[in-house]
This record gives C-alpha cells, sequence and structure tokens, in this order.
C-alpha cells in the first residue's frame, strides 16, 4: 500500500508536519488517512482532506476532516474534497455513518459539515495542550 504523494508547493505547516509524520502507520493500520488536496489548474498543494478512525462521543469512528491553507478558505474546495471522501467511505469502505469533529465556534467547518448532509449528534471536549475546547459531533448515515 502506498502513502499519497503530498506534492512541494508550500512550505509544510507545523502541525501539517506533524499529521504527514503519522500517515504511514494510520494507512498500514486503518487502510486509510489524509490525502493532498491541489488545485487542478497548477498542480498546487492547498491543503489536505481526508479519512482517520477518532475517538468521539465514546466510541472509535470513521471521521472526515481537512486543513485548507487560508487563502484558499470559503472557495468551496473543503466541500468538494470532503464529499469524496465521504462518498469513498460510504462506497468504498462499506461504513455505515462518517463523523466530523468540529470546534463550536468554526462556523465555517459547521457549514461544510451541514452542506454534507451531517447533522450534529452531540457535544463533547477535547483537550489541547492544557486548555479544554467545546467541540459539536456531526455525522451523516450511509443513504
Amino acid at each position: 500500500m502506498s502513502v499519497p504523494h503530498l506534492g512541494h508547493g508550500r512550505p509544510s505547516w507545523p502541525y501539517a508536519a506533524r499529521l504527514r509524520s503519522k500517515y504511514p502507520d494510520r494507512y498500514r493500520e486503518d487502510g486509510f488517512g489524509l490525502w493532498a488536496v491541489v488545485l487542478r489548474e497548477t498542480g498546487e498543494m492547498i491543503g489536505q482532506c481526508g479519512l482517520t478512525m477518532q475517538h468521539i462521543l465514546g466510541e472509535d469512528v470513521v471521521e472526515v476532516g481537512y486543513l485548507f491553507h487560508r487563502e484558499f478558505w470559503h472557495r468551496g474546495h473543503a466541500i468538494e474534497a470532503a464529499a469524496a471522501c465521504r462518498d469513498h467511505a460510504f462506497d468504498v469502505l462499506g461504513v455505515d455513518r462518517v463523523y466530523a469533529q468540529i470546534r463550536d465556534t468554526n462556523i465555517a467547518s459547521m457549514n461544510v459539515a451541514i452542506r454534507l448532509g451531517m447533522t450534529v449528534r452531540g457535544r463533547f471536549i477535547k483537550h489541547y495542550r492544557g486548555v479544554e475546547m467545546p467541540h459539536l459531533a456531526f455525522a451523516v448515515d450511509r443513504g
């Protein structure tokens, strides 16, 4: 199994670099992970999107996640990429439900989840570097 190529168009962000270091393990253990998102016109890497296993609301679930360079926000890229990942989870992996964990202040990501057909299934707290951050658990079931 090969790990997706992440491109060379931009310097990596510290968070993205930490995620990339985990890609080989994710693919080996789960059979899926995050992919590069590149512009068709230029081949430039503008972010990443994919499926990962996450612990949400007391269970291990398949989650769609995404991270984009700020200048590419609000252009529809997250919706397009996340919808393709959701469809892959249902059609290829055969999962019955796909989640998205979203910070309760991140309205743009909530709107992406809603456009993917997701609804709020619960609330939970994540701990980042000693800070409690409220999150919403969005999910969509296989149609």
